[in-house]
């Protein structure tokens, strides 16, 4: 039997699914196809989450950060290795993201160094973002490093069986 692919859980899934339905269409929608894929395909994968996941969903109202919690305490977790935190620091310069995106940037460091098949997120400014990904791929092949691929549930939804 093959190994399942691994995948990074960034912090918008479990918001996504604890999140009350929002009034925005296309966020509705988001929330409607990770629920689908919640459901449906998230057994086809070895899931994990890190420490900058379970700090991200606690925080803001208790109510809500309970609801993200359920989803994810079965989840393992990465460790937060030195190799993590100076990449994501590196990754700040290289991608050319501001600041205030350095979670986001450690999302992206931990896909890397755990060498995870997929990073899974909504996240589409810094992270499931076409020039940010073709960035972290030059900025990986310089670094001679793995690079995640970098998805949105909808494009796991359908996950092909072998053909």
């Amino acid at each position: 039997m093959l190994e399942k692919p691994t995948l990074y859980l960034e912090s918008t899934i479990p918001s996504y699914l604890a999140g009350r339905l929002s009034s925005d269409l296309i966020v509705a929608a988001q929330q409607k196809i990770t629920h689908d894929w919640w459901q449906e395909a998230r057994a086809k994968f070895s899931i994990s989450i890190s420490e900058a996941v379970l700090e991200e969903i606690a925080a803001g109202d208790p109510d809500a950060a309970n609801r993200r919690q359920t989803f994810v305490v079965d989840l393992p977790i990465l460790e937060l290795k030195d190799d993590v935190a100076i990449l994501a620091e590196d990754y700040l310069n290289r991608l050319q993201l501001p600041q205030s995106a350095q979670l986001d940037a450690l999302h992206m460091a931990y896909a890397v160094v755990y060498e995870m098949d997929y990073l899974l997120t909504w996240n589409c400014k810094h992270i499931a973002n076409g020039v940010i990904i073709q960035r972290l791929q030059a900025a990986n092949l310089e670094l001679t490093r793995h690079t995640p691929i970098i998805v949105t549930p909808q494009e796991l939804l359908e996950f092909p069986e072998g053909e």
